[in-house]
């Protein structure tokens, strides 16, 4: 089945439908009249502006008008840049409605982002009746509370939350309550996290968030506001512009909310950290009992051969000792002094293998401490303790 897409703009068409290949029915058009008389024909599953040929404010006209009109606004809408675009012309373009801004060097990339859009839609649509659904009975018991309570229901819920899909679907659930349309995103030390309540995230929107993550705590735009804090930034779609004093509510009550995200993305990446160098630790322990186990087979072997060495020689001087014309003394201080030395090699040996067992005891018993899911704290603290040179903190 094909995706039909009317082009508004001027345009190769026969090499952008080479381009598109297959899966798409290119419909040109050169009007927003055109381009609602093609919608009202059939299923359009997008509209796609080419800018070549327009200034960026006609280009911006046209996407505001189709926008505007209640039955094309559903429809989705992707500009094929000429050229490159500041920032404030991003947001310009994103404000009013488009789904996807792709530069003309990234012509390449042309089917696969029309297909993301497309199919971000669809699912979309699906997952909002789902979801409004299960938001229906999720906050029934919430209905009747104030802003105050639901942002200490969320303070005290965030903490609970083991992974960042949690914790950003319970941040989702607690802006319900808010009556706004927001995107998130949480910048974890592993990796920036992009986040819608329902469907995919937008890669026009994540990469606005990114951007705009060190201007100020509000960027506001439009009818959106980015707002920031630490490692957190949300993208509010519906701010209610035309009323002051619900519009400094959402902001000041909101605010908080990222707060507590903010300290649990912080507290989720500690976690993570002593997660990995636990298993550092372990790794380092199990490459050092092995090490061990090379060290301790070829110590055995080294000594033992210079323990033969001592007696081989030893017992080759009390061979010969008799042909070298020594006097009883003599012969009994020669005799004294390799008996010293056999006894002094053994002593070696024997205090060797007694480092030897403590350094394996004391890996043993570190591998033993870390490996466990819960790290066994009062193991750790013995081990301290008879460790040279460490001294437990107070």
């Amino acid at each position: 089945m094909k995706h039909r897409v009317v082009v508004l703009g001027s345009s190769d068409h026969e090499s952008l439908a080479r381009q598109l290949g297959t899966a798409y029915d290119i419909n040109p058009v050169t009007t927003f009249d055109e381009a609602r008389q093609d919608y009202q024909a059939g299923d359009v599953k997008l509209l796609l502006v080419i800018e070549r040929g327009m200034s960026t404010d006609e280009a911006l006209a046209c996407v505001s008008t189709f926008k505007d009109d209640e039955e094309t606004a559903p429809v989705p809408v992707v500009v094929l840049a000429h050229g490159e675009h500041t920032l404030n012309e991003r947001m310009a373009f994103y404000d009013a409605g488009v789904d996807d801004l792709i530069q003309s060097e990234a012509e390449g990339e042309l089917q696969a982002r029309l297909m993301r859009v497309i199919f971000n839609k669809v699912a979309n649509d699906q997952l909002k009746i789902q979801l409004n659904k299960a938001n229906e009975m999720a906050f029934i018991a919430m209905s009747d509370t104030s802003d105050l309570g639901v942002n200490i229901q969320f303070l005290l819920d965030i903490n609970k939350c083991n992974n960042l899909d949690e914790a950003g679907m319970r941040l989702f659930q607690a802006l319900k309550s808010y009556h706004i349309n927001c995107s998130l995103q949480m910048r974890s030390r592993f990796g920036n996290k992009n986040m819608e309540p329902n469907g995919m995230a937008k890669d026009l929107e994540s990469t606005l968030m990114e951007e705009c993550k060190d201007q100020g705590r509000y960027v506001d735009f439009g009818r959106r506001s980015i707002m920031n804090y630490g490692n957190v930034s949300l993208l509010v779609k519906n701010m209610p512009v035309g009323d002051e004093k619900k519009y400094g509510a959402i902001k000041d009550n909101v605010f908080s909310l990222l707060q507590g995200l903010d300290a649990r993305v912080t507290a989720l990446d500690d976690i993570e950290s002593l997660k990995l160098e636990s298993q550092l630790v372990c790794r380092l322990t199990a490459s050092m009992t092995d090490l061990m186990d090379k060290v301790d087979h070829g110590y055995h072997e080294v000594m033992t051969r210079i323990a033969d060495v001592v007696e081989d020689i030893a017992d080759g001087i009390e061979r010969e000792i008799q042909f070298l014309g020594m006097d009883e003394s003599q012969e009994r201080a020669i005799q004294k002094i390799m008996e010293e030395g056999i006894v002094a090699a053994n002593r070696v040996f024997n205090e060797g293998l007694r480092m030897d067992t403590d350094l394996k005891d004391v890996l043993g018993k570190l591998g033993t401490a870390v490996s466990q899911e819960h790290v066994d704290t009062q193991a750790l603290l013995q081990l301290v303790d008879h460790l040279p040179g460490i001294s437990q903190p107070h």
